[in-house]
């Protein structure tokens, strides 16, 4: 029996804050559309959700970022991927990000950007149109 493919997905919270309710009901909302989600907690760095992605054979990489820091933890998340070979896994995220700098957000790299008052339904749909299936 061939194995279902399902998109795997690395759902993390970088950086200091602390407010995980929304990346949360992200991560539930993906794995109840039938995908594989690895949610890493609060406080990682860029260097751990790089490893978690490379380690779990991700197809995809969701930041939260509600702290101001976006620009940063973005940008190294990017860097770091391609250090390691592995810049054909999808960034993409959402939180409290200035309509000003998703511009440079997407020059760097970032898929997509869900803001606040996006709908889980819409993320799950990006997610299945924009992110490649694994066996």
């Amino acid at each position: 029996m061939e194995a279902e493919s399902r998109i795997r997905v690395v759902i993390a919270k970088p950086g200091l804050d602390g407010h995980d309710r929304g990346v949360k009901i992200v991560a539930r909302a993906l794995r109840d559309a039938g995908m594989e989600v690895v949610y890493t907690g609060l406080h990682q760095t860029p260097e751990q959700i790089v490893r978690t992605a490379i380690q779990e054979d991700a197809a995809a990489v969701g930041l939260s970022v509600l702290s101001g820091a976006h620009m940063t933890l973005f940008a190294k998340v990017i860097e770091l991927l391609a250090e390691h070979d592995a810049s054909d896994i999808v960034v993409f995220g959402g939180g409290i990000i200035p309509e000003a700098d998703m511009p440079e957000l997407e020059r760097m790299g970032v898929a997509r950007v869900f803001t606040p008052g996006a709908t889980t339904q819409e993320i799950v749909e990006w997610v299945r149109s924009a992110i490649p299936s694994r066996v």
